[in-house]
């Protein structure tokens, strides 16, 4: 036995040896190039430490931190068809969708719920970038529907955060046809005076912007997010013209009147707790959570030093 190949030599190359690190400890910022630990980041809601940059984040985590203590409860959306037109491209429709399932851990592009922030009940959808671009499908629109339909029935209003690609192509015209129906649904909200507000999201694009996300009460948006029905290189290409600095981002729209606010993601609760208390005539919000203090109670207790009447 040779005791040097054996023993000696195994052990001096596994105490020399590169540790191997875990790929998901760490997520390389898209706009800065910063490396980001993990935990860092969520507990970031996703946004970089160093530059303020908004990742993609999935309604699931963005639910968790958006309604008191994480808590909510979902709302079941009627399943359409799976496959209306037979679509196939490079896949068949139904493996497209499969992997998209497989990959986020989701049936579809779309999620609704309903709980309460800052005290304040509501009902709330947000789409999902990473299944299939946030396209809007029929169970998109169904899900809309069936968030306004819910809104309507507890008398709450609707927040929608909005982050879409457009239209789901395999689904051709049933997909647009998501468009009037939508448009439809918030037009229930409104004649039922429930206030309707959307947060858009990197990136709201296409058909998407033509509809629902645009008909909102208020409109608040993320910092930098691509907003707009046609891209900014496709509009360079038709007019033949270069574009203005941050053309179609929040800040430029904020600026020209198209957006209400533009909102860091960690402030966005108390942002929304504010608007919906105030659009539904409740009184403020009190901080920590504490109860408001009693009306005339102030004005009941003579000043100290004065005497009693």
């Amino acid at each position: 036995m040779n005791w040097i190949s054996n023993y000696v030599r195994p052990r001096i190359n596994s105490l020399f040896s590169r540790r191997e690190v875990p790929e998901n400890l760490w997520t390389k910022c898209d706009n800065c190039g910063t490396m980001l630990f993990h935990r860092e980041l969520t507990e970031n809601l996703n946004v970089c430490t160093n530059c303020n940059h908004h990742m993609p984040i999935s309604p699931r985590i963005r639910f968790a931190a958006l309604f008191d203590g994480g808590v909510y409860s979902e709302v079941e959306v009627p399943q359409p068809l799976a496959d209306p037109l037979h679509f196939r491209d490079q896949k068949k429709y139904p493996d497209r969708m499969r992997a998209a399932q497989k990959a986020t851990g989701e049936k579809e592009a779309m999620l609704v719920a309903e709980g309460e922030i800052g005290r304040t009940p509501i009902v709330a959808a947000a789409q999902d970038f990473s299944f299939m671009g946030g396209s809007m499908g029929m169970y998109v629109g169904n899900a809309i529907i069936a968030a306004a339909q819910r809104a309507l029935a507890l008398k709450r209003p609707l927040v929608l955060f909005s982050a879409a690609g457009g239209a789901r192509m395999q689904e051709g015209i049933l997909s647009l046809m998501q468009m009037p129906r939508t448009t439809v649904a918030v037009e229930m909200l409104k004649e039922a005076g429930l206030p309707y507000i959307v947060v858009l999201t990197h990136p709201t694009t296409g058909g998407v912007t033509a509809s629902y996300a645009m008909l909102g009460d208020v409109h608040i948006a993320e910092p930098n997010a691509l907003i707009c029905f046609a891209g900014p290189r496709v509009i360079e290409q038709t007019i033949r013209e270069k574009l203005p600095e941050g053309f179609q981002r929040a800040e430029y729209l904020l600026d020209h009147g198209m957006l209400d606010r533009v909102t860091h993601r960690g402030e966005m609760k108390g942002e929304l707790v504010t608007i919906l208390r105030m659009l539904t005539g409740q009184s403020p919000a009190v901080a920590a959570d504490l109860p408001p203090p009693a009306e005339g109670k102030a004005a009941a207790e003579p000043p100290e030093g004065a005497e009693p009447a």
